[in-house]
């Protein structure tokens, strides 16, 4: 399938796909958004990737959703017709049940909806350029892609609410000393390194990857004790997989696993 709004590229096991309207810096429209939902429909059911990453062209990875759409919604009758709004639900929903680790690389501002679609990853790089911010309440906007509930859970709650209530943008370097940014590079060195990390990520079992994620996010609304509960449970029931066989193996013969998936 071919896109206008987004560049989807396969290389080895990764997937990557590009938002791609530099000249509004890669705002959210109605169809990039319904490109992007159908790319990742499609990476999902293709058992040869095992790893995605997200990117922007231009000088930003996404200034947020596209106003102009947003208010031009706000004109229509209502006629059961979706709008941006349903639109960004659907990618969301997609995004926070994906299944594959996501890499985002940020390449250069990243605001409101840019930094909702950054809070979705598993891994955050960025280039040392690049600046993240909220931003929706510069815009009389609210948060409608997990900007307030994600964000205090990434980077605490108080400064959170100040970059919230401010909209103030800060440079990556804070980003990363605040936790949400695990590597910053030059620009020109952005993508190798998100493919040096995928390729390191995608060596793995794509059975414990996906387990790995779900973990990870069930534990975090869990107690405790369920939460230990539930990973010894995943633990045992991998036990009957081939990835586990064949992991074990490998490390007692001393060669390099070859993962399958089951």
């Amino acid at each position: 399938m071919s896109y206008e709004e987004i560049i989807f590229e396969k290389k080895q096991q990764t997937a990557w796909i590009y938002l791609n309207r530099p000249n509004e810096m890669n705002s959210l429209s109605k169809k990039l958004i319904t490109e992007f939902t159908q790319v990742l429909e499609e990476i999902e059911l293709n058992n040869e990737i095992r790893v995605i990453v997200l990117s922007g062209k231009g000088k930003a990875f996404c200034a947020g959703a596209n106003l102009k759409e947003l208010l031009d919604d706000l004109d229509k009758e209502p006629d059961g017709e979706k709008g941006l709004l349903d639109y960004a639900e659907e990618l969301f929903t997609k995004l926070n049940h994906l299944s594959k680790p996501l890499i985002v690389s940020l390449n250069g501002v990243t605001l409101a909806g840019g930094l909702e679609l950054a809070m979705t990853a598993d891994i955050v790089i960025a280039s040392e350029n690049t600046k993240i911010g909220d931003g929706h309440a510069n815009f009389g906007v609210l948060p409608g892609g997990g900007g307030a509930v994600r964000l205090p859970k990434e980077i605490g709650i108080n400064r959170a609410k100040y970059l919230l209530l401010t909209g103030d943008m800060l440079p990556a370097e804070v980003w990363k000393a605040y936790g949400f940014i695990h590597e910053i590079v030059p620009a020109e060195e952005l993508e190798t390194a998100a493919q040096r990390i995928a390729d390191k990520v995608s060596a793995k079992s794509p059975l414990v990857l996906s387990e790995i994620k779900r973990l990870v996010k069930d534990g975090l609304d869990q107690s405790l004790d369920t939460a230990l509960r539930q990973e010894l449970l995943a633990l045992k029931n991998h036990t009957q997989s081939h990835d586990f066989r064949e992991g074990l193996s490998a490390f007692s013969e001393k060669r390099t696993p070859e993962f399958k998936g089951y």
